[in-house]
């Protein structure tokens, strides 16, 4: 057990979060547990403890008489130096237990930004960086979360990947781990790898051998050994009401990025934006019934004494009874400041009614995502909403009393003309009009938030070739030279940080060495930008002989293999790249939802179904058969 000294904490910022003990935080007697699983997220305390994912897991994992779950974050390089110098290793904020001492670290993979991270918190655990080097007596490093999809550039690193949606299958991973720690006399760790790998939706990388072409351009993976699957499907819920979800969050000692409870409303989105990963990757939309939100909102209120609580998905508010949910959530904490919010808006599904009936609570901005100036651009990405269904939403908010609005959009998609980025002003120009005539005044805030388009595997841009650094940089200057007033707040992302997520997001193995050396270098926290440094970056490609560019900005030939087809969320390529020519002929795909099937194949190989509970009723439940 690791015994901080109290000089230690007092020369850090916020020692809280190196100290647990916080509300609701599950601490059990690891000698009487058969599996100990640590699970983190690669990034300072407030942003891991805001993360859905590891919520749900830890309350799974500490469900279970045999197991014990605790989190760990990295730490902050103030902490992390104190930590060096007192040679304290990394350890869980539960029982101070060093991370080296648990059978599994789990890291969620939100962000390629954060994978030096991840080897910076392996190391100073004291636990071997590449797999090849582990011992039997250290811990399985596995990952699971949205980047799992291409998780090639980082393979050298991990044990195994939870490909997908992980309520289930991390079970079954736990009794598997437990059987063979009974039944094995050699606790060699490529035996239990091997039953790992024949579990579904399980992916352990050295099992397969990548090779290249003479061009050095990816070949193919090759399996080696017959009995593990050449292609990983992702694990997926069928149905949401059936697995157990969060009902004792913990609560933090200081603020948190989301300081808030998170109310799962459903999974999916199929509406089809084309430069969008989540809405393949969580695909097909499966809703929770409405009896089952109110149980779980009240057992959380109850649990925690938040007083505010976020209505989470991809797109809250096409669930199709929020209208009913929302009266019913109001109506039961009338009274009691109890505060209910959307993080996120739908120009076209937004109404009236959910604005007023959010109203009556706290107020805050609201947020839409138009994500492209012009109607032509909006068609070529599958948006499927006009300059109309943005006016008439904010002109709704606006009557209501908003007067702080936030538009995000992306600069560097695919057939993006200077005539699209100027339609950006001119949008946001139109919107700080509507209001002066909607209210007769001129206090309105309009924030227009541009993020650098990065393609992603498994969306029909994956084989679109991203703008370079300077292209970016340019297209900024334009937009800025082209918002003139001063209701309107530009905000922009650092090119740098979006073309290195666009290198690794669609890398190989290859980025392994590229990715280490960056950290040996000094590389982390690459998620912020006074930490990001991409000369660093840069000196690593050359020094291990790497180009950068063949990965982000070459638009790969559609016969070309990539590296991420083999651990697929279920979407056939044809599919993909179908889209990728309807982008091109700017036409639209409608939503699948509520309309007839469009072909991406992922309900009928995963054996799933869309589950849209319109006005919650048994009668009402709408599940297509594919």
């Amino acid at each position: 057990m690791i015994k901080l000294s109290p000089s230690i904490l007092q020369a850090v910022s916020k020692p809280a979060r190196y100290t647990g003990g916080e509300v609701n935080a599950v601490c059990k007697d690891l000698d009487k547990i058969a599996c100990k699983f640590a699970l983190s997220m690669p990034d300072v305390y407030e942003v891991g403890m805001s993360n859905l994912g590891l919520k749900i897991l830890y309350e799974i994992l500490n469900k279970r008489n045999d197991t014990a779950a605790e989190r760990v974050y990295t730490p902050w390089p103030d902490m992390e130096e104190k930590m060096r110098q007192n040679n304290i290793p990394l350890y869980t904020l539960e029982s101070f237990t060093e991370l080296g001492k648990f059978d599994f670290v789990g890291f969620t993979l939100q962000y390629e930004l954060s994978y030096t991270n991840i080897l910076n918190m392996l190391d100073l655990a004291g636990i071997s960086i590449l797999s090849k080097e582990r011992k039997n007596y250290e811990p399985f490093i596995v990952g699971g979360g949205p980047c799992v999809y291409n998780v090639e550039p980082i393979a050298d690193f991990f044990d195994f990947f939870i490909i997908g949606e992980g309520e289930e299958v991390i079970n079954e991973v736990v009794t598997e781990f437990i059987t063979w720690d009974k039944e094995t006399k050699t606790h060699d760790r490529q035996e239990l790898l091997h039953r790992l790998a024949a579990i579904r939706g399980i992916y352990v990388p050295s099992f397969y051998r990548a090779e290249y072409n003479e061009k050095g351009v990816f070949k193919e993976l090759v399996p080696l050994f017959p009995d593990i699957p050449k292609v990983i499907k992702k694990r997926v819920i069928k149905n949401m009401d059936d697995i157990p979800s969060i009902e004792k969050p913990i609560v933090p000692y200081i603020n948190i990025v989301h300081d808030r409870l998170m109310l799962e409303l459903f999974r999916g989105c199929s509406r089809g934006c084309r430069f969008c990963q989540a809405g393949i990757e969580y695909r097909p939309v499966r809703e929770r019934r409405r009896e089952t939100l109110y149980a779980l909102a009240k057992k959380m209120i109850d649990n925690t004494g938040y007083d505010e609580m976020s209505l989470t998905s991809l797109s809250s508010a096409d669930y199709s009874c929020l209208p009913v949910l929302i009266e019913n959530l109001i109506d039961e904490y009338a009274g009691e400041k109890m505060n209910f919010s959307l993080p996120s808006l739908r120009i076209d599904s937004f109404s009236i009614d959910i604005a007023h009936k959010l109203q009556t609570t706290r107020k805050s901005g609201l947020t839409f995502a138009p994500e492209a100036g012009t109607q032509r651009l909006r068609d070529v990405i599958n948006k499927g909403v006009t300059e109309a269904d943005l006016l008439r939403a904010c002109a709704a908010a606006f009557e209501h009393g908003w007067k702080t609005v936030k538009l995000y959009f992306m600069m560097g998609l695919p057939t993006e003309t200077d005539e699209d980025l100027i339609g950006i002003a001119e949008l946001a120009e139109k919107v700080v009009d509507l209001y002066k005539k909607v209210k007769s005044r001129r206090d309105v805030k309009v924030t227009v938030s541009v993020s650098c388009f990065v393609p992603k595997p498994y969306t029909p841009f994956q084989w679109f070739g991203q703008n370079s650094k300077e292209e970016f940089e340019r297209k900024q200057r334009l937009l800025k030279a082209n918002i003139k007033n001063k209701a309107i707040h530009f905000n922009y992302h650092d090119a740098s940080t979006s073309i290195l997520e666009g290198i690794i997001s669609r890398g190989d193995r290859r980025l392994a060495k590229v990715i280490y050396l960056a950290y040996k270098k000094g590389a982390k926290f690459d998620g912020w930008s006074e930490m990001f440094n991409f000369k660093t970056w840069m000196q690593a490609f050359e020094e291990i002989g790497v180009e950068p560019n063949q990965y982000n900005l070459r638009t790969r030939d559609v016969t070309e293999k990539l590296p991420w087809d083999y651990t697929t969320p279920g979407v056939r390529k044809e599919f993909l790249l179908s889209e990728y020519k309807k982008a091109a002929a700017e036409e639209l795909t409608p939503d699948c939802r509520r309309s007839k099937c469009i072909g991406c194949g992922i309900c009928q190989e995963l054996g799933v179904d869309i589950v849209d509970w319109k006005g919650n009723n048994d009668d009402d439940i709408s599940r297509r058969d594919n």
